[in-house]
């Protein structure tokens, strides 16, 4: 596999985080986040300026993308919280996984010392399996509380972890 190379995004990146983002914020299973959202309040949500947003590449094309920002303000700013998305095409390819590392080592060096995902789908079986590989552990799980557009009520989880 080649290497995956990760590097922060600017404005000349909105067009391929949009690429990446609509079909996920489209099909409504893993964010919630409204599935009409338009391109601009996507890219205003997830380029704002509380985070650092970041593209991870791959042969030279952009497959992915992830923000940093503080999970809280005042006294929680010191823990940190991401989103992260993969291109569909890009999916099995160690793209999650690189951003997740890169994700925790940075988060480190700008002195967080933890991470927190406040709202993790049960059936994103596949982000839980990394986040688990990663050291996360599940602190809560809120029943029905992410309306799933195919299962329904479905639950989301509370994901930690010390860096």
């Amino acid at each position: 596999m080649t290497d995956i190379s990760i590097r922060l995004a600017g404005p000349a990146d909105h067009a391929v985080i949009w690429a990446i983002l609509e079909p996920v914020i489209r099909a409504g299973e893993t964010y919630a986040l409204p599935r009409e959202m338009t391109k601009a309040a996507a890219l205003a949500y997830w380029t704002g300026p509380d985070r650092e947003t970041f593209v991870a590449v791959l042969d030279g094309e952009p497959v992915g993308t992830y923000y940093l920002r503080a999970n809280q303000h005042g006294g929680g700013a010191h823990v940190a919280n991401c989103g992260y998305m993969t291109a569909r095409h890009a999916t099995g390819r160690g793209v999650a996984s690189a951003m997740a590392k890169h994700s925790l080592a940075h988060a480190r060096a700008r002195g967080y010392t933890a991470m927190q995902f406040n709202f993790v789908i049960a059936t994103n079986v596949g982000a839980i399996r990394l986040w688990e590989k990663l050291g996360f552990a599940t602190l809560a799980r809120l029943p029905g509380a992410f309306m799933h557009p195919e299962h329904g009520a479905t639950d989301a989880l509370l994901m930690f972890r010390t860096l």
